[in-house]
């Protein structure tokens, strides 16, 4: 995977098994993540139970999930695997690889100072991460609100509906003219509290996002 500014897409030629490997994930992903949610409203967000799982989420202040990213406009295209680990609230990492494992994007936050380490080994340093990545990357990551709905959580927004399990299941965004639709389609309940296994993020027509965890771990 390339992640140079300009590129239209991102090209790699690892091993066949591996390429067929990784492209297999990606196709789970992206079936995944198409879910079509026909179902009507869920139930009130001002329900106990909701309210429940909302407060022992936000108890969580350490984690780490891993699992398979994919960034898709009408200019760009990535696949990677992300390993994405938060060590403290104000401090975090996230690392995309390639199918072959090599690191093409390292990114280090504390506080809102980040720094990101490109596939050359490139190190650059900005307070606004999502400006950093758009100008690094080409890709448009609401990533500090991402930090949030990863775990389930609206994080202070208002338009959001619930699943039947009393869990976060869409949301949407609105931010300096950019219209956000956050879809969860599923949750991984093995872990305390549950956490998303599949989401999906779109702004317009613009690009879609999609994330596909394979594992949770929460001390």
């Amino acid at each position: 995977m390339c992640l140079r500014r300009g590129d239209n897409y991102v090209v790699s030629f690892p091993p066949r098994n591996i390429l067929c490997i990784f492209l297999l994930l990606v196709s789970v992903l992206l079936a995944a993540c198409t879910v079509n949610n026909t179902q009507g409203p869920g139930p009130s967000t001002t329900v106990p139970q909701w309210k429940q799982h909302q407060q022992q989420v936000e108890k969580v202040t350490r984690y780490r999930t891993r699992g398979v990213f994919a960034y898709i406009s009408n200019r760009k295209k990535i696949y990677a695997r992300f390993n994405w680990q938060q060590s403290a609230p104000d401090l975090y990492s996230l690392l995309l690889t390639s199918p072959l494992g090599s690191t093409e994007l390292q990114l280090n936050a504390q506080g809102k100072t980040v720094q990101l380490i490109d596939n050359k080994g490139k190190r650059y340093v900005s307070n606004d991460v999502e400006k950093l990545i758009a100008q690094l990357t080409g890709m448009n990551i609401p990533l500090t609100k991402l930090r949030q709905w990863i775990m389930g959580h609206p994080d202070n927004i208002s338009q959001y509906q619930l699943n039947s399990n009393y869990q976060l299941k869409s949301l949407k965004y609105n931010r300096n003219g950019q219209h956000w639709q956050v879809n969860i389609q599923s949750y991984d309940n093995k872990v305390t509290p549950a956490m998303p296994m599949s989401i999906e993020l779109r702004e317009d027509d613009q690009c879609i996002i999609k994330l596909r965890m394979d594992s949770w771990s929460i001390p």
